[in-house]
């Protein structure tokens, strides 16, 4: 008999997230077991029940999720949990809090791949100005564009203190140099629209964070990305299945959610799906997440 594909997903919050729940079991788990309110001293324990109890062997068909709504967080909750195993057990390991990983890597992909087939480079030297920034998916981008050689910028909605603590934290964990900017007016979203080359809207959900009047008016504008499925879009005038559309009245082109949802749902599939047929425990975080997007889009 076949043993059983266990997956334990562990969220800091109320709730694990359903949306990951089911595509969890959509992409092979026989099982998930959820774990919440989970603080990051509890980890260690955690991984080591699900590791023990099982045989060294059965590790490949073990894995724990790490969710919640903050990146840092379930990155330091997989880095606590790579260093509670005990070798010849294991366990493979995967964060993607609030999907912001592989959202922010089906967006860098999507927004890379239109630069190379539109204007014939990629992300490097490129200015991006990353509007709801403080959010998991805006960081997250953020920090795998600058990766890539862009020049990031966070910006905050509520004025530069939060995002430079941000660009602070990005710098000391991922050696990136991220920065921080005022967006708390118009006229501070127009100067930093007026560089910008990429546009990446991450606000909350139906909050209208760019107005067309706006785009249209950035003139060195390539490409604006909006993840926002929930009307009305964050940037006006890009629509929900725009993918490399050109947007009315602007020069640049528009890349909505559920272009970038699709690439998103095969990422977060796909690395359950490593999971389940490693023949060694992984390790995943964003970084395997933008790796994996970037061969789906080609």
């Amino acid at each position: 008999m076949a043993e059983k594909q266990i997956l334990h997903m562990v969220t800091p919050l109320k709730h694990m997230s359903p949306f990951d729940v089911n595509m969890a079991l959509d992409a092979g788990y026989d099982d998930t077991i959820t774990y919440t309110g989970v603080t990051l001293e509890e980890i260690p324990a955690l991984v080591q029940d699900a590791m023990f109890s099982r045989p060294p062997k059965s590790g490949v068909h073990t894995a724990m999720f790490f969710g919640g709504k903050n990146a840092v967080l379930a990155l330091d909750m997989l880095a606590a949990a790579k260093k509670a195993m005990v070798p010849p057990f294991g366990i493979s390991l995967l964060a993607d809090p609030a999907g912001s990983f592989t959202t922010a890597a089906a967006m860098v992909a999507k927004v890379g791949k239109l630069l190379r087939d539109k204007h014939g480079a990629g992300w490097r030297g490129r200015t991006v100005a990353v509007f709801g920034a403080t959010g998991v998916v805006g960081f997250a981008s953020a920090v795998i564009a600058a990766g890539e050689g862009a020049r990031a910028i966070l910006v905050g909605y509520d004025g530069a203190a939060r995002v430079t603590r941000l660009a602070e934290s990005a710098k000391r964990r991922f050696g990136v140099d991220l920065t921080a900017a005022d967006g708390s007016s118009d006229a501070a979203k127009a100067a930093l629209l007026a560089d910008a080359e990429i546009v990446f809207s991450a606000g909350r959900a139906g909050v209208m964070v760019l107005s067309a009047p706006q785009i249209a008016t950035a003139g060195k504008l390539l490409v604006a990305a909006d993840v926002n499925a929930v009307p009305p879009s964050g940037i006006e005038g890009v629509g929900v299945q725009d993918d490399g559309k050109p947007i009315p009245g602007a020069k640049a082109l528009g890349l909505g959610p559920l272009a970038i949802g699709g690439v998103k749902y095969k990422v977060e599939a796909g690395l359950f799906r490593r999971m389940i047929e490693t023949p060694k425990p992984l390790y995943i975080d964003f970084r395997d997440a933008f790796g994996l997007a970037r061969e789906i889009v080609g």
